[in-house]
């Protein structure tokens, strides 16, 4: 949990990030993890609650980003198409609870294929 201020989004992709590696996904991109944790963080800072909540999860190569803003009802999803653009992203979504609006997104941690080279016939 953070306090909602201008920091939370840093310290929390920080922190985010030094646990998934302790997870052992050496393909995910830790970039595209720490960029949906700071814009999904600073979408909820901006919802004007007192805190924010950041989950983390990871099955069958895939990790999950949770934040909970703790203000029911925001105002502004923007931030999905923003998330979702992200290379290693597979979906985003939100929805909002009387504990909060929660926003998440599911990034792809699996090794990515080799790039084959193609010729000209």
């Amino acid at each position: 949990m953070f306090r909602a201020d201008t920091w939370a989004a840093k310290k929390a992709a920080g922190q985010a990030v030094e646990t998934v590696r302790g997870w052992g996904y050496p393909a995910l991109d830790e970039s595209d993890l720490a960029m949906v944790v700071q814009q999904l963080v600073t979408a909820a800072v901006a919802d004007g609650g007192k805190r924010v909540s950041v989950h983390l999860g990871d099955q069958e190569q895939k990790v999950l980003v949770a934040v909970l803003s703790h203000v029911p009802g925001a105002p502004d999803d923007s931030v999905l198409g923003q998330v979702a653009a992200l290379a290693t992203v597979d979906s985003v979504g939100t929805d909002s609870a009387p504990d909060g609006r929660r926003m998440w997104a599911i990034l792809d941690a699996a090794p990515r294929r080799p790039r084959t080279a193609t010729t000209a016939a």
